[in-house]
């Protein structure tokens, strides 16, 4: 990973649950990132969900 790449992080389902309920949504809502994208990490599926962790924001994904 390169030093000004964002972290990545695959969310647990108990996580997932969280921040579905806190924003009221379905995880289908969620902005989609690629299963391909090479700063996924390791063992990601469809459908899971990553946090994207910036110095002063975090944002969420869910994988296609």
């Amino acid at each position: 990973m390169h030093v000004l790449q964002p972290k990545h992080t695959k969310l647990a389902p108990k996580e997932v649950e969280k921040l579905l309920e806190k924003f009221n949504i379905a995880s289908t809502q969620l902005p989609k990132i690629s299963k391909k994208d090479p700063a996924l990490p390791e063992g990601c599926e469809t459908g899971d969900i990553v946090k994207i962790s910036r110095a002063d924001e975090e944002y969420f994904r869910v994988v296609i």
